[in-house]
């Protein structure tokens, strides 16, 4: 579908990622515990706004790798492939710990927020390192940048999606979870092996 190739895989694969507590998740539950849901929409924005600059720098080397040599570029979907494995193994060895922010008095406007958030998100070089590996594994050599444009569509919706979720029903919820490090620790395993499922799926697709 959209020329994306494993569609399904590609948007589960997202969901996944999404699901794994990350800076930019903390720094979304803290701004809508601290000062309400115009806090936690500043820090969505702020976190995809960082995300999207980091995602278009991404796109634009694979579309360069891919006109200029396609065996260089089954060699980056086989290294996707592996660094999916290699982020399951670390967190299924992460340690989960039970820190949780307190709140905060004074009211900030969502934008201060949002600041926040984006330097947070640009902070975290290894998202280009991300969609450098992740978005080959879904791509053929002659796909066109339509396909890239897609998936980045794709990527950045179902984070809004679940990012907006996280400020206006599931923040409460997600900070009970936060202080359980055993609830923490199972969803964090679980992740963990359904990337490296992802992993030896994918690259035994590319064979």
């Amino acid at each position: 579908m959209f020329d994306i190739q494993n569609y399904a895989s590609f948007v589960a694969a997202i969901i996944v990622f999404q699901l794994i507590p990350g800076a930019g998740t903390l720094v979304i539950l803290n701004a809508t515990a601290r000062n309400g849901i115009g806090a936690g929409l500043g820090s969505v924005g702020g976190t995809l706004a960082g995300d999207f600059i980091y995602m278009v720098a991404a796109v634009a080397g694979l579309a360069a790798v891919m006109n200029a040599n396609p065996v260089m570029f089954k060699w980056l979907q086989w290294f996707g492939a592996a660094y999916l494995c290699w982020m399951g193994f670390q967190l299924i060895r992460a340690h989960i710990d039970s820190d949780v922010k307190v709140e905060e008095p004074i009211k900030k406007s969502g934008s201060v927020y949002f600041r926040q958030a984006f330097a947070v998100s640009l902070t975290n070089p290894k998202v280009v390192l991300f969609f450098v590996a992740f978005f080959p594994l879904f791509l053929r050599a002659d796909a066109s940048p339509v396909t890239l444009g897609v998936m980045m569509a794709h990527v950045t919706v179902i984070s809004f999606i679940y990012q907006a979720g996280l400020v206006f029903i599931g923040n409460v919820v997600a900070r009970r979870l936060s202080a359980l490090p055993y609830a923490r620790k199972l969803a964090t395993r679980l992740a963990g092996i359904a990337l490296i499922g992802f992993g030896v799926k994918l690259a035994l697709g590319n064979r």
